[in-house]
């Protein structure tokens, strides 16, 4: 399923990367690009001023989706931004080029534009904000962080297309940080267990079984800043909590389904991450029950199609099934799901960005960042720190 087709997305994404979101058009002439890379510029822009009330921002990053539960969540997201940062202006970005064409053409739902951080943060500083915030809606540091701190900021804060004054840019140096992802650190996957541990939903279901949690992780060779590695230590701060939490991957071959259902059965296995091997010892879990759940910031494709599906035999509901073990993906009693009323009663898959206190440990982070302004621990720009 998502193992065997995971390089044939990786060279799409460039593909359509380097095509620098001309959208629904075949055309490669340079002209129609650059005239479409002008079109999406001059509407973030327009956005941007229109909607610009503080010379401070906050610029949240995710990787994108196409689905309408997402949309509702990231909606959430940056209303709970809007009523915790008073004085900051508050914009939602995509990183997935792929993720923001299918949503320009309307692929679920009704057509809905979410512009990458390159744009968004050329119309920020052709506005003039003072202090700039990138917030990262990453879960681990991996490939998708990099890109946004070592590419999309790093250019801004090199004038990489010469948009903005030399008197600009000297007036950002220290004043832009970057706020890092929910697991940054280990002592954040510590937190995170503890959060998780005390969701009504979840304490429900660890009661009376399994609870797995389907984790997205970089390709292996790929594990940028040590990041996979983290949803092992997740594991172990849930199962010091309760033995019957497991944490597993879509992109990690130490980490897939089959391989939580072999940790379930029991054994003692030494699992390799990028240049980490954690020795892992678990006891045989008799459960009958199980519960899923993304550890994904929204309910995309992965929580829906790869954990969830039914009718996908190598999907984690059917693989956990097909072991004995009743299986649930889908719930209809959470509350606190999605905040349009729509919703309600349905059954629903609930993300990491559906759970408020989630969410406060990404504001927990921002607010980290907005600490370091002003101080050693920001960026600096070329015009009064060259680099060496």
């Amino acid at each position: 399923m998502i193992n065997k087709i995971k390089f044939l997305m990786m060279a799409m994404t460039a593909i359509v990367m380097s095509a620098t979101f001309t959208a629904c058009s075949d055309d490669d002439d340079d002209n129609n690009a650059e005239s479409n890379y002008m079109k999406y510029q001059k509407a973030v822009n327009q956005t941007v001023n229109s909607q610009k009330k503080s010379d401070k921002v906050i610029l949240l990053v995710a990787f994108g989706s196409t689905w309408e539960q997402a949309y509702d969540t990231f909606d959430q997201i940056v209303a709970d931004y809007k009523s915790q940062f008073n004085g900051w202006d508050v914009y939602l970005s995509f990183s997935s080029a792929i993720c923001i064409n299918n949503a320009r053409a309307g692929e679920n739902v009704a057509p809905k534009d979410y512009y990458d951080p390159e744009h968004w943060l050329t119309a920020i500083g052709l506005a003039g904000y003072k202090q700039v915030v990138v917030q990262s809606l990453q879960v681990i540091p991996g490939e998708e962080y990099r890109r946004v701190r070592d590419t999309y900021v790093k250019d801004f804060m090199n004038n990489r297309n010469g948009d903005f004054t030399t008197a600009y840019m000297k007036s950002l140096d220290l004043n832009v940080v970057v706020g890092t992802p929910l697991m940054a650190e280990e002592s954040d996957t510590k937190k995170l267990a503890e959060v998780l541990n005390q969701e009504t939903d979840i304490k429900a279901a660890i009661a009376q079984g399994i609870v797995a949690f389907m984790g997205h992780g970089n390709p292996e060779g790929y594990d940028y800043y040590g990041g996979n590695v983290r949803y092992l230590q997740l594991e172990e701060y849930l199962r010091a909590l309760n033995s019957n939490y497991y944490v597993g991957t879509v992109d990690m071959d130490a980490t897939y389904a089959k391989d939580v259902l072999a940790h379930i059965k029991g054994g003692i296995f030494d699992i390799e991450v990028g240049d980490v091997t954690k020795t892992m010892t678990y006891s045989p879990n008799n459960a009958k029950k199980a519960q899923l759940y993304p550890l994904m910031s929204i309910a995309g494709d992965h929580a829906h199609n790869d954990m969830a599906d039914p009718d996908d035999n190598e999907s984690w509901y059917s693989l956990f099934n097909e072991q004995g073990i009743s299986t649930q993906a889908y719930e209809t009693n959470y509350t606190a799901a999605c905040w349009k009323k729509y919703k309600q009663g349905e059954g629903y898959i609930p993300a990491l960005g559906e759970r408020a206190a989630v969410r406060r440990l990404w504001m927990n982070h921002t607010r980290e960042a907005i600490a370091k302004l002003g101080t050693e621990d920001a960026l600096s720009t070329p015009t009064t720190a060259p680099e060496e």
